[in-house]
């Protein structure tokens, strides 16, 4: 070995895919030259190695790719047409505070926004260090929920007044049956080893059944077996499985009639006098149609068999599992399919026991898994809120904005948006919904009147940028960083090497601004980020980790992880089960809502207080199928963590961007494996390579999330960017995205 070359455990940097792992970095001369990934060799079960996927592995890719921005850029020209020159920091900084003053004297400082992202998860870093600047000078707009997990955070707490509901990993091994519902982990990740501990569960004999619109890489590794699905549909599946279950006398009643609320007659709520209960709507007592396997086959494509014998081995090969997917509840209606789940879960008894799941959100017992921002921002002096979705509509009509569009901390907003500080996110063009009327938006700086972007790349968020700040990239300072839904580490960034050019960190580029607004005493106080480091690492000792050793300790036995054995797995629920009466759930009965007296009370369209299948606004048994008769999906890809990675030429070689679409759709439009296709709809086309596969089902195309709108003269996009065809449309409850909801037709490319 090169006695000039040390190598240093590190974590991979902090995207939110889904995991963290471990990563051991190579150096030599000041630079990176290689990545390992975990290279320990004790590998237990109780605190099994964070072993790296091929995003972290290729990130010497993105590090040192040569379009890394590097200096403060100005735009000069019009807003969107990537034309910037350069300035100084001292330039940008003041430009920066000017126009914040402008901004709060002009409009308030609710006319200030920081939007969503997830550019950046190492605590010093990432938005939060903006927040805390703009807290300590007058705040800004707030933002609720986020962009994942929008309808699934809402929607969990419903039915168990928390969103808790996870038993620990190492417990999966005592399931007897898991149900993959659009979850797919060998790819997304959902917490570092998720798919390691499912393959080691279905080793030990465990069975495992992938419901998905597609055979995902989890479907085609770790499952037993493929259950096609359409998409939009699976709260009908769920429904008529537990007609099944029902009608078939093999729910658990003795556990509904004392834990559960709203299952039947016999368990309604007090206040919900001639309320339709759970067991009337699978009957059909009111609407008249009884949820069979045949009523729902013919919404959700899964032969009534099979939704038979699923219903059954679910409920008798307890204890079992319905892990539920993300994608399904960024949809129309997203919130019904969440709570359809956990009732399943709940009529078979499988809450509070090992081997047992709850379903829903699945934070897991005890302390909901990591910290997540630890990095103290203070008080915003701005109390109200709004849904993180909705940012282009507090641009548009800001003050038409009230609580019945999720606002919260007041009835309504009294300003639009004027001013975005956009910080470690890709939210502004490519992440969020309908591009092309995002675009249109920024486009016009009377609407949005100054936005700054810091990143590492000109994506296509930050060619709408007034102002861009070149940032670090985590190699290049000081991080920390615990698991992510699952969480029994932490994970140490230490800096590995300077940055190039002049980029400035997060962190240092809002102690800069602080500077420059008077307040940078209250913001550092006189840390940098190696102190703030150190403080961090105080608050986790403190909340969970109380055996973690000392910064200089970590870094002189250059661990890289400080992990906690989980010996005894904690299940969700297991006192409830044990006694409800003595430990009730913060659900306004105590028990598990069935039904909502919340969701009742509230009476609102299109938002029942029971979980029903709900036709989508977009869908094939719409008048819009006529023109668009294909349903589009946009999974995690290995290639990108959302967007992320989008220009890694090793990533984009191993998992090139193509629309996977089924031979007799491709078929009755003459469409060859290979060729380029055009993807449209009303609200926008794309233009890209096919491939022709059996693992996705006729009537549904998968383009997969995250390509950077490229679009061309014409402005059909030429990279494969879903978002060209999503819709803005919000969810009824949770005023969450429902992206995946989209039909749309494709045709051959002459």
């Amino acid at each position: 070995m090169d006695a000039n070359i040390k190598k240093i455990r590190t974590a991979c940097p902090a995207h939110n895919c889904g995991g963290r792992c471990l990563l051991v970095a190579h150096i030599k001369d000041g630079r990176v030259i290689k990545l390992d990934t975990d290279d320990r060799t004790h590998d237990p079960l109780e605190a099994p190695r964070l072993v790296a996927c091929a995003r972290g592995r290729a990130y010497l890719q993105r590090q040192y790719h040569p379009d890394r921005l590097l200096y403060p850029l100005k735009r000069i020209g019009p807003r969107g047409q990537s034309q910037f020159k350069r300035i100084s920091w001292d330039e940008a900084l003041n430009l920066m505070a000017a126009e914040i003053n402008r901004i709060r004297e002009q409009y308030g400082s609710e006319a200030i926004l920081v939007p969503y992202g997830t550019g950046s998860y190492s605590q010093i870093n990432g938005s939060w260090t903006a927040r805390r600047v703009l807290n300590q000078y007058g705040g800004s707009l707030g933002i609720t929920n986020s962009y994942s997990w929008g309808a699934i955070n809402v929607a969990t707490p419903l039915v168990y007044g928390t969103l808790q509901t996870g038993n620990q990993r190492q417990d999966w091994l005592n399931s007897r049956y898991i149900l993959m519902w659009g979850w797919n982990p060998a790819e997304m990740r959902d917490g570092t080893n998720s798919d390691y501990f499912i393959k080691l569960a279905r080793e030990k004999g465990v069975r495992i059944v992938c419901i998905d619109p597609r055979m995902s890489l989890s479907a085609a590794t770790l499952a037993d077996e493929w259950v096609p699905i359409r998409p939009g549909t699976d709260s009908a599946l769920m429904t008529a499985m537990a007609y099944v279950i029902v009608t078939e006398n093999l729910h658990d009643y003795p556990f509904i009639r004392t834990h559960c609320s709203g299952f039947d007659s016999t368990t309604m709520p007090q206040d919900a006098p001639g309320a339709e209960s759970y067991v009337d709507y699978l009957m059909g007592q009111n609407d008249g149609i009884p949820k069979t396997p045949e009523w729902a086959e013919e919404i959700c494509s899964v032969p009534r068999e099979t939704i038979v014998r699923i219903a059954r081995e679910y409920a008798t090969h307890k204890p079992a599992i319905l892990y539920q997917g993300y994608g399904m509840q960024r949809r129309a209606y997203g919130e019904q399919v969440v709570r359809a789940g956990c009732v399943l879960a709940a009529i078979t008894g499988n809450i509070g026991i090992p081997g047992g799941w709850a379903s829903g959100l699945a934070k897991q017992a005890g302390d909901g898994g990591g910290m997540w921002n630890t990095f103290p921002v203070g008080n915003n002096p701005v109390k109200v809120s709004i849904p993180v979705f909705l940012w282009t509509e507090a641009v548009l009509r800001g003050p038409e904005l009230t609580t019945a569009e999720g606002i919260t901390g007041a009835e309504r907003l009294t300003q639009s948006v004027k001013m975005i500080w956009s910080v470690a996110s890709n939210i502004l063009i490519n992440q969020h919904a309908n591009i092309n009327r995002s675009a249109e938006i920024l486009r016009d700086d009377k609407k949005v009147e100054f936005i700054v972007v810091q990143d590492h790349f000109l994506t296509p968020s930050a060619r709408f940028a007034d102002l861009i700040l070149p940032v670090c990239m985590h190699f290049e300072t000081w991080g920390v960083n615990d698991g992510w839904k699952y969480s029994d580490e932490l994970l140490l960034l230490p800096k590995l090497v300077e940055a190039p050019g002049e980029c400035r960190s997060d962190y240092e580029i809002g102690r800069g601004l602080a500077a420059k607004l008077g307040v940078e005493k209250e913001y550092s106080e006189g840390r940098d980020e190696k102190g703030w480091l150190d403080w961090l690492l105080s608050v986790y000792r403190k909340h969970r980790f109380p055996d973690l050793p000392s910064l200089d300790e970590l870094l002189e036995k250059n661990v890289g992880v400080w992990t906690r054995p989980v010996i005894h797995p904690k299940i969700a629920f297991e006192d409830f089960r044990r006694d409800p009466s003595k430990h009730p759930l913060s659900t306004p009965s105590g028990k598990i809502e069935i039904l909502s007296t919340e969701l009742l009370h509230k009476n609102l369209n299109n938002v029942p207080a029971i979980p029903k299948y709900i036709q989508e606004w977009e869908s094939p048994f719409g008048e819009e199928a006529k023109r668009f008769p294909l349903q589009a999906i946009g999974h995690h890809t290995y290639h990108r963590v959302h967007s992320t990675h989008d220009n890694n030429d090793w990533l984009e070689e191993a998992f090139p961007q193509r629309v996977f679409i089924n031979p007799i759709d491709a078929h009755t439009r003459g469409i060859k494996n290979g060729e380029s296709v055009k993807v449209f709809n009303d609200r926008g086309a794309t233009i890209l390579p096919c491939r022709i596969t059996l693992r996705i089902m006729p009537g549904v195309i998968d383009i997969p999330q995250g390509a950077w709108w490229s679009p061309g003269k014409d402005g059909i996009d030429r990279r494969g960017s879903i978002n060209v065809l999503t819709s803005e449309h919000w969810s009824p409850l949770a005023c969450a995205t429902t992206q995946h909801t989209i039909m749309v037709q494709v045709e051959k490319v002459l």
